[in-house]
C-alpha cells in the first residue's frame, strides 16, 4: 500500500517542478539561462536542465543563441498572444538584425491583430532620411506590405472575413481602392511569395515582405524592409524581394525546430 502511493505521488512532484519552470520563465518574456531557472524555482541544477532538455526537445521550450531559455511555439500558442509575441520576437530578431545590417534600411516584424497590422519589432535604418516605424504601431492590412503578405497567406475564410470589413481607405493616389482589386493583389503575392507597398501607404516610401509560416503552412507573422524610394529603387526590388522572403523562411525553420 506504501508502495503504492509512492507511486501514485511521485509523478505530482515531477508535474509541480515542471510547472514552477514553466511559471519562472512565463515571467521572463526575454528567457532565462539555467542558473536562473534552478535559482528561480529551488530545483537542482542538473535536474533542470533534464526537465529543460527535455521540453525543448518536445517544441514547448526554445534556446535562444545565447543559450537563453523562452517558451517555445507550441506552449505559447496554447496562452496568451503576448506570450507567443513575446516568443516571435526573440527568435525572429537574428533574421531581421540581418537584413538590417544588409540593407541599412528600416526592418520590422509584424502580425495580425484585427483589421490591422501590428509591428511587434522594429530596427530603424542608421540612415538620418528614414521610414519611421514604431513599436507597438498599427497599420491597415490592405495598403501595407506586411498587411498583404499576411492577407494572402491567411485561410480563404479569414481573408474573406477581413475583406468585407475593410474601409479601404485612401492614403495615397496609389493605396488599393477595392476588395476586389486587392484580392488580384493577393493572388499575385500567394504565388510569388512577397509583397509590395510601392507608396501605398505612404508618399515616397516602398516596402517589401515576406510571410512567417509554421510547418503546415499556417500564417504566424510576417517581416519586411522598409525606405524611401530614393534609396529603395524598382531595380533593387527583386534583391530585396529575394532577401526577405529568405529571412522569412529563415524564422520559419527555427520556429518549427522548436515546435
Amino acid at each position: 500500500m506504501i508502495r503504492a502511493r509512492q507511486s501514485k505521488s511521485a509523478p505530482v512532484g515531477v508535474v509541480g517542478k515542471v510547472l514552477r519552470i514553466l511559471e519562472a520563465l512565463d515571467n521572463s518574456p526575454t528567457g532565462l539561462q539555467l542558473s536562473h531557472v534552478a535559482a528561480q524555482t529551488g530545483i537542482h541544477k542538473s535536474t533542470a536542465y533534464r526537465f529543460l532538455a527535455h521540453l525543448e526537445g518536445a517544441g514547448y521550450l526554445f534556446r535562444d543563441d545565447g543559450g537563453a531559455y523562452i517558451i517555445g511555439p507550441r506552449l505559447a500558442h496554447l496562452g496568451a498572444g503576448v506570450s507567443f509575441h513575446a516568443t516571435l520576437r526573440k527568435v525572429s530578431r537574428p533574421a531581421l538584425q540581418k537584413v538590417w545590417r544588409t540593407t541599412k534600411e528600416t526592418a520590422n516584424l509584424a502580425v495580425v491583430e484585427g483589421h490591422d497590422a501590428l509591428y511587434l519589432d522594429v530596427i530603424e535604418s542608421p540612415h538620418m532620411f528614414r521610414m519611421g516605424s514604431l513599436l507597438g504601431m498599427r497599420r491597415p492590412l490592405n495598403c501595407t506590405a506586411l498587411g498583404k503578405a499576411m492577407l494572402a497567406f491567411l485561410s480563404r475564410d479569414q481573408r474573406e472575413e477581413i475583406l468585407s470589413s475593410l474601409t479601404f481607405e485612401r492614403f495615397t493616389s496609389h493605396t488599393i481602392p477595392d476588395a476586389n482589386r486587392l484580392r488580384r493583389e493577393l493572388a499575385k503575392i500567394f504565388r510569388q511569395g512577397y509583397a509590395l507597398d510601392d507608396r501605398e501607404a505612404d508618399l515616397g516610401a516602398r516596402c517589401v515582405a515576406a510571410p512567417i509560416l509554421d510547418d503546415t503552412g499556417k500564417l504566424l507573422a510576417a517581416l519586411s524592409v522598409s525606405g524611401p524610394i530614393t534609396r529603395i529603387t524598382r531595380a533593387k526590388i527583386p534583391s530585396f524581394a529575394t532577401m526577405v522572403k529568405n529571412a522569412a523562411r529563415d524564422v520559419s525553420s527555427r520556429l518549427n525546430r522548436s515546435g
